[in-house]
């Protein structure tokens, strides 16, 4: 970011986020590949220009966990955003985003933990499990708390 712009002139990156039920009705998260840190997170990524954001999502997944065995269960209609904190503003997204607005899509698992392959051709994930769908907020990082609070007020009638 430039001296001379400010958090509130830079846009939103557009993105996906995916929620991955199994059976069991546990959430998918993985341990970022480019982090240190005991933190968690579901799938997400970015949406291309003229990208339609469920295709966005299916496309992520595959690049992420290595399969696009599901079912889409429910999709938010509105945008949920989140903001970087000042010390992640110009370090993430060649800095030219202010955070991230999301489109999110529950998914229900169709495969087996076999089907799962972080080692995708551009990995994001060191590592993953399955979750209780409450115990989300205590994983995530916390600038993204009350992001993924949201998101489960939002899916609970659907888990």
């Amino acid at each position: 970011m430039s001296k001379t712009a400010s958090r509130e002139d830079l846009p939103y990156r557009p993105c996906a986020g995916m929620m991955v039920l199994n059976r069991e009705g546990k959430v998918f998260v993985g341990r970022r590949i480019d982090m240190v840190s005991e933190h968690w997170q579901m799938p997400q990524g970015g949406i291309d220009e003229n990208e339609d954001p469920i295709d966005a999502a299916v496309r992520e997944l595959e690049e992420e966990i290595g399969t696009r065995n599901v079912e889409l269960v429910h999709a938010l209609d509105e945008w949920l955003i989140y903001d970087l904190p000042e010390n992640l503003i110009g370090k993430i997204w060649k800095g030219k985003y202010r955070g991230q607005k999301q489109k999110w899509f529950l998914f229900r698992f169709l495969g087996a933990d076999d089907d799962i392959n972080l080692l995708t051709e551009h990995p994001e994930f060191s590592e993953w499990k399955w979750a209780d769908f409450a115990e989300l907020p205590q994983l995530i990082v916390p600038f993204k708390r009350d992001l993924y609070e949201t998101i489960l007020q939002k899916f609970a009638p659907y888990v």
